[in-house]
């Protein structure tokens, strides 16, 4: 008799998270609480913690997106993350030095716990509620964007590398245990660093097929974490643009002809930029748009849903390129979204003094003047009239 898989019998929690969305909403998922600042130790780590925040500003700049036609992620509660992590690994994030580990952030290390569950720990949950359902809205809509998310360093009893919850293996799970026809998902993580947690996480399980590309010569050195990888693209320092996307095109390709998936989830790191000071990599911004645009066009083209994700990136400029790559899908036609891009701006309610012309006012103002006697003084010795 064959054994029951213990992941199709979990038994199913309630959970906020899979919201639903109106046909006027993008798939494109943000929180302002997605943006790290305290005291300014957030400037301690090179990652600009402030970047989804420009991100999903560029985008309304450029008059994509409002606030009305995206989609606002909701805290991943300790039943969502129990999905996947442990509970001693949970009890661990309670002691302020050991997030302060995981972040890297020393000074994190003295503040009260509470603090650092508020300011560090909380939007990290954002994050991670905005992964989850992007799984969710990309079956449904064929794609989806998580404007943060990718903390691919992080697995089930282990955090690191500013990485303190699985978003990535977290959605994964959900997928499989909420979404009908999802049994096999791709993984492509195209972040500068290799991808050890999610690796880890999934190191005995053929739903996942993961394909990393990577420069070999940094962070995190998991050589256990190799074995879970089917496609590994191991990158040499300083590798362009000709070389990285014809790897990338060549390797895309292949991986979604061998393991032909139900979804994709898209780690598109911007931590390959040329001048990076943790991916060491040379490739330009015009080349991490184009990348983009190849694995968007490669997955979109075989009509399967992909789930997008942005990580890594340690320069001011990675915000505006993120930007400007998911302008770009939008304007190839790989993001369509007919309904969000013509939805009506919604009517504000303007005060009826502020729509009426002057003669209008003063002459509902005189209409409604009480009887007064023609001699009373004003306060300041004039005749009064009401303030309208």
């Amino acid at each position: 008799m064959e054994e029951e898989n213990p992941e199709t019998t979990r038994e199913l929690h309630e959970t906020s998270l899979y919201q639903e969305i109106r046909p006027t909403q993008w798939p494109i998922i943000y929180s302002p609480e997605y943006n790290i600042g305290f005291l300014g130790l957030e400037k301690l780590h090179p990652f600009d913690a402030g970047k989804w925040g420009k991100v999903y500003g560029f985008l309304k700049d450029a008059g994509m997106i409002r606030d009305d036609t995206t989609v606002r992620a909701t805290e991943a509660t300790e039943r969502d993350l129990l999905v996947v992590h442990t509970k001693g690994y949970l009890n661990n994030l309670k002691w302020s030095i050991n997030v302060a580990q995981i972040t890297e952030v020393p000074p994190v290390a003295l503040l009260p716990n509470f603090i650092v569950q508020r300011k560090v720990l909380r939007p990290f949950r954002y994050h991670t509620g905005g992964t989850i359902l992007a799984g969710k809205l990309a079956q449904e809509r064929g794609w989806a964007i998580n404007i943060g998310g990718g903390f691919h360093h992080c697995s089930a009893d282990r955090g690191g590398g500013f990485c303190a919850y699985a978003d990535i293996t977290l959605s994964i799970h959900f997928m499989f245990d909420r979404l009908q026809g999802i049994s096999k998902v791709l993984n492509i993580d195209l972040d500068a660093h290799q991808g050890n947690g999610h690796e880890r996480d999934f190191m005995d399980d053929k739903r996942v097929y993961i394909m990393d590309v990577y420069n070999r010569g940094i962070y995190p050195h998991d050589g256990y974490a190799k074995r879970a990888i089917n496609k590994k693209v191991e990158l040499q320092h300083f590798t362009d643009d000709k070389v990285y996307l014809a790897l990338v095109d060549k390797h895309t390709n292949e991986a979604l002809d061998e393991f032909q998936p139900d979804a994709v989830v898209y780690n598109a790191g911007t931590d390959i930029l040329e001048g990076d000071p943790l991916g060491n990599l040379s490739i330009t911004a015009q080349g991490i748009i184009e990348r983009d645009r190849l694995v968007f066009s490669h997955v979109r083209s075989r009509n399967i849903p992909i789930l997008m994700v942005t990580s890594g990136g340690y320069q001011r400029s990675t915000a505006r390129i993120i930007a400007d790559s998911v302008l770009n899908l939008k304007k190839q036609g790989l993001i369509p979204s007919e309904e969000a891009e013509n939805a009506p701006k919604p009517r504000i309610a303007i005060p009826r003094s502020q729509s009426e012309g002057f003669l209008a006012r003063f002459k509902r103002t005189c209409q409604s003047q009480p009887e007064t006697n023609q001699n009373a003084a004003s306060p300041e010795g004039g005749s009064s009239l009401t303030d309208t």
